[in-house]
Order: structure tokens, then sequence, then C-alpha cells
């Protein structure tokens, strides 16, 4: 099961948002022999891994992922209820649909209204809730597109923390971490770093490795303090301070210069792989023991797809390097706003390459250069203003 589980994976990272139809269909015929052959294959741990490298075929794909769903329905299994919410959850992922939201807030509830009747076996009880964890991720993923909806959703995020079964209370921090991957707020920091004291040590080591994702290549040094407090908290229990030394790594990761936030082209494109990276990772930790903290920690590796340099490097049109002076501040959204609005907000200047943060956007300085791109990031071609020369000399 594990050999044929990451090779689902694999297949799911390299055919990513693609819908392919031979894959898809071979995944789900896979799980439907398995079923009926009674192997305890999809009991595993691994399963999780098989029914995500199947919804990474689908992200984004919206309605087109209906038919699979209603497969999957038709498998009388644990897994095939998280294989629903998953594939469910990676077609509407960055929409912000708040119908789809709500299900998946449904999904969350379910199992309370279930074990407070009693009657059920434990062992039942023990298969059923992995689909919940995934619900409270599904939830990020698909309100991670703007701003106002991954808001609403930390909120929500606060009620599932206070009321939820410890299977969701451990996928919190995680989702908390896609909701904004390589974005450190003030408030969320306190939040996670509130978590990360917490006495279920699986909240607790979630949240830590959330304070990584969180502050991933930012150096931030609120977050550094942190973390270094942690790992002293942290000195008798070797598997969280291992896990303070993985965030620290994260957030000095490639000594600030590299992000992993999936969203690029001033935060309106959703990079697929990205999301795939981020979500293996995420998928691997909602199990920590038996997988990162086992003999599988290589799984961190998962997060390199969504690995991507945070710079705006200039260059001339001949691709040389050129150093101009551009202007780094706070993106702010003129959409719709007559006239020529200010973009960003309190900025400064500085001479490229810059890095620019996730809620950065630059602008050029002088007229001097016209930009080739209309957003400002990454490598851009410059072109020098024609008319630039002639308004200097009259100025003379």
């Amino acid at each position: 099961m594990e050999i044929s589980s990451l090779a689902a994976l694999s297949l799911g990272f390299i055919f990513v948002g693609s819908k392919n139809g031979d894959v898809s269909s071979t995944m789900l015929q896979t799980i439907m022999e398995k079923h009926e052959s009674n192997d305890k294959g999809l009991d595993e741990k691994w399963a999780k891994f098989f029914v995500l490298g199947l919804a990474l075929l689908f992200l984004g794909a919206q309605e087109e992922s209906d038919a699979t769903i209603e497969f999957l329905k038709a498998i009388d299994h644990p897994i095939s209820k998280t294989a629903q919410v998953l594939v469910d959850a990676c077609a509407y992922a960055g929409t912000g649909n708040v119908l789809k939201v709500q299900t998946m807030l449904h999904h969350c509830d379910d199992h309370v209204g279930g074990s407070s009747e009693g009657g059920k076996d434990e062992k039942d009880e023990k298969a059923d809730d992995t689909f919940q964890a995934f619900a409270v991720i599904a939830i990020s993923l698909i309100a991670m597109g703007e701003e106002i909806g991954a808001e609403m959703a930390l909120r929500q995020f606060n009620h599932l923390m206070h009321y939820g079964e410890p299977v969701i209370r451990k996928a919190v921090p995680l989702a908390i971490a896609l909701v904004s991957a390589s974005n450190p707020q003030l408030p969320l920091l306190d939040t996670l770093s509130k978590y990360s004291h917490d006495n279920d040590l699986s909240v607790a080591l979630n949240a830590i490795f959330a304070m990584g994702i969180v502050g991933a290549g930012t150096n931030n040094a609120r977050l550094a303090q942190m973390l270094r407090q942690l790992a002293g908290y942290y000195q008798k229990e070797p598997d969280c301070l291992f896990m303070v030394r993985v965030a620290q790594g994260l957030v000095h990761m490639g000594k600030g210069t590299i992000g992993i936030n999936p969203f690029f082209s001033d935060r309106e494109i959703m990079s697929k792989p990205a999301v795939a990276g981020l979500l293996g990772v995420l998928t691997a930790f909602i199990d920590a023991k038996s997988f990162i903290l086992d003999k599988y920690h290589w799984m961190f590796f998962f997060l390199v797809p969504s690995m991507y340099p945070r710079f705006l490097i200039t260059l001339d049109e001949d691709l040389h390097s050129m150093p101009v002076t551009v202007r780094v501040g706070q993106a702010v959204d003129v959409v719709g706003q007559a006239g020529k609005p200010r973009t960003i907000s309190g900025f400064q200047t500085h001479q490229t390459p810059v890095r620019l943060g996730t809620t950065e956007r630059a602008e050029l300085g002088t007229e001097e250069y016209i930009s080739f791109a209309h957003v400002m990031e990454g490598f851009v071609i410059l072109q020098k203003n024609p008319g630039w020369e002639k308004e200097d000399k009259m100025d003379v």
C-alpha cells in the first residue's frame, strides 16, 4: 500500500489540476478493487496519500469533479468519505466558495452528534474521523484565495479549536498555516504561540510546524524569538524540539529570500504545484506520529514545489541585470477607483534587486524606464522611456 500510495501521490503531483481521465479512472478502479477484495490496504495510514493523489488531479476543476465524487460515494468504506472531502476541497481550492466552506463545517460537526448517542463500537469510531481533519484543512484551502475569506476562516478555526474533537483540534494549526503561508501577521503568531503550549502534544507539534510555514522565508524577528523560547520550553520533548528546529529552518529559508506562498502575480494566480506541495506536507502532519516522527521525515521535501524566490530583479532588453530605484510598500487594493490612485502605501525606496514580502508590491521610482510586465514581480524586463531625456533637458 505504501508504494501504491506514493505512486498515486506522485501522479497527483505530475498531473496536478489536469483532470487527466486515464490517471483518475485507474486510481478509482484501484480503490474499488481493493475495497471489493477486502484488502486491508485501505485501512492503512497510507491510504490518505492515495486519495490525496486522486484529489490533486482535480485541483481547481470545480464542477468537473462531480462525477468522481459520485463514484466515491458508491464505495462503502471510511476512506471514501476522506476522498470525497479532499476531491471537493481541491476542486474549489482558492475560490472562496462560501457554500463549500459551509459543507466542510458540517463535516466537522458530524462526529460530535454520532459519538454522543453512543451505541457505536470503538473500532468504528476510530476509523471514522480522519475526514474531519481534512475538512478543516479544506476550509482553509477554499478560503485562502482572498483576504476577507481567510479572515473569516480564522474565526471559524477559533471556534473549532474551542469545541472540536481532538482530531479536529490537531488539524486547526495546519489549516491556519495554509491560509497564510509566508505571511506572518501578529494576531496569527500570537494564536499559534498559544497553541504551541497546548496540553495535547500533537496540537503543539502541528502549531510549531505551522509557525514555520506562516513565517517561511521571512526572517521574522518576532517569530524567531518565539521559536527560541519554545526550544527552551520543550527541552525534554525530543519530538517537539525537533519540530522547533525545523520551524527555525523554515523561517530563515534561503536566508530570507524564498517564500512558499502559492499565489503569485500580485496574489491573483494560484500556482497548482505549490498548493500540491503544501497539501502533501499537511497530509503527513495530520498523522505526524506515524509519518514525520516515524521514519518518513523526508516528507518535508514535499514543500519544495511551493518554494519560490520572492525577488524583484530588473533586466534591460539584453537580459543584463540593471539596478534601478523602485518603491516597495504594502499593496493597496485599487480596483475600480477613478483616476490614478496610489497602488502602495508606506513605501521605502530601494535599488533593485529587492525582496518583496507576501503582501508587498513594487513600482518604479522614476519614469526613466517602462516595464514590459504589468506586475512588478520576479524578473522584469525594462525599456528606456523614449520621452524621458527630453523632459530632463527642458527642466535644465
